[in-house]
């Protein structure tokens, strides 16, 4: 912000923007390239976490660090390796939602941020599919929400009312069912 200005600033759109209609739904090819990097990215991650050494040592230490420690895992190698693929990832993510929007800007983050925090407790945390699953119905919920409210007061206030069924999901999980949908209940330690 302090070099750029807080101002949007235009993001190079190299794909053609015009839309196309599938099965109802208008679709451009930027945002069916987002969908795939998405899926392909998402698989990646799942193979990483379960099928590799490092996802198994990630899994391990996000247990318990002390205990992973012992059995010849290095902890802080681990974490910092976590920290490395989830910056990349948010690159990744911050890269498709200039593209699909046109602008970039310094808080432009911040939204999907808290909509992805919600969409894992939604699914349950630590779990990859549950995330995503949370994701899509948080989506679906958003839309069918603006589309009701903005149906039933004129198309006026359906679109700036989106933001906030994010939120009224993320209250209605953490009291109802703080695991999430494809969570497990945790015993408390002692």
């Amino acid at each position: 912000m302090i070099i750029w200005k807080p101002n949007y600033k235009p993001y190079p759109i190299l794909l053609p923007s015009e839309p196309f209609d599938v099965f109802g739904a208008v679709i451009n090819v930027t945002q069916i390239i987002i969908l795939v990097v998405t899926a392909v990215t998402l698989g990646g991650l799942m193979y990483l976490v379960n099928k590799t050494k490092l996802g198994r040592a990630m899994r391990a230490t996000a247990e318990n660090p002390r205990v992973a420690g012992l059995m010849g895992v290095r902890p802080d190698m681990v974490i910092s390796a976590t920290f490395i693929i989830g910056a990349a990832l948010a690159a990744l993510a911050g890269v498709m939602y200039a593209a699909n929007y046109g602008s970039v800007q310094h808080t432009m983050g911040f939204l999907p941020g808290l909509k992805a925090f919600t969409a894992a407790v939604f699914g349950g945390i630590g779990n990859l599919p549950g995330a995503m699953v949370g994701g899509v119905l948080l989506g679906l919920i958003e839309s069918l929400g603006a589309g009701y409210i903005g149906k039933f007061t004129g198309g006026v206030l359906g679109s700036h009312y989106s933001d906030i069924f994010a939120f009224i999901v993320l209250i209605l999980i953490l009291t109802l069912r703080p695991q999430g949908l494809l969570g497990e209940r945790v015993a408390d330690r002692a």
